[in-house]
């Protein structure tokens, strides 16, 4: 029998020392924009933010944007155009993990199924995130209040934007596994809520709504935060709602 002092563990467990092994962040952003596509937020013919803008929604520099945008220029999925906007040239990025589905697994399930989950585990991560509040945490939330702030006649940057928002806050708690579930059920019909963003003055509501969160956990009061949450996400109830009956009155 080995004994720990003859053979590393991690030699015995590759399965552990891959999963320390940093990836490159050029790879890790090109995920990111991949996963956008999959999941409807960005779609076929969509001009991409301008590299600065897409590096402050994704607090990342502009190097990092930029080679994530040629891998993926080199994979097909994005077109580059020198002299005009980088677009999205194919829908097909291959297999993608949202959370702990493949982009757009959610959707198959219906509306109020998908609200209650969210209603429920929303709850529970943001009075995580209360509690476990920090500097370094609030600071990314206002800075990425600063970046939805400039988005407010952009829906599809906001919606880049509105993601890593969201995401973050799961990622406060320090549970991991809701906060992976929770960014599935965020991404419910998203080709809906890209519909109900453009809507007039839809985008300065939710920022607004955005604020009241970060308010409350700034002050660590779990419950105002999750009562400013449940309403942010009632809204979205609502209006994804309103979109899928019209689509089903039109067929």
């Amino acid at each position: 029998m080995t004994s720990l002092g003859e053979t590393p563990l991690l030699a015995e467990y590759p399965a552990f020392q891959e999963a320390i092994v940093k990836r490159p962040i050029r790879d890790v952003i090109a995920d990111k924009i991949a996963m956008l596509i999959a999941s409807g937020i960005l779609q076929v013919g969509d001009a991409l933010p301008s590299e600065r803008d897409l590096a402050v929604s994704l607090s990342v520099s502009r190097d990092a944007v930029r080679s994530a945008v040629q891998a993926l220029a080199a994979r097909g999925i994005l077109e580059i155009s020198h002299g005009a906007r980088t677009r999205v040239l194919a829908a097909d990025v291959g297999p993608v993990m949202v959370g702990l589905a493949q982009a757009r697994a959610v959707d198959a399930y219906d509306i109020d199924s998908v609200h209650a989950a969210r209603m429920l585990v929303e709850r529970q991560l943001v009075l995580d995130a209360a509690l476990r509040h920090k500097t370094p945490v609030v600071k990314n939330l206002h800075q990425l209040l600063n970046a939805q702030r400039a988005t407010l006649n952009d829906p599809v940057r906001f919606l880049i934007c509105d993601r890593e928002f969201h995401v973050a806050i799961y990622q406060a708690s320090g549970n991991r596994l809701l906060a992976d579930f929770a960014t599935d059920l965020y991404t419910y019909m998203m080709e809906h809520r890209r519909r109900a963003v453009a809507q007039q003055g839809a985008v300065e509501q939710s920022y607004h709504e955005h604020c009241a969160i970060v308010t409350a956990l700034e002050a660590g009061d779990g419950e105002a935060a999750a009562a400013a949450f449940s309403v942010h996400t009632g809204r979205i109830y609502a209006t994804t709602q309103m979109l899928l009956e019209k689509g089903v009155r039109k067929s």
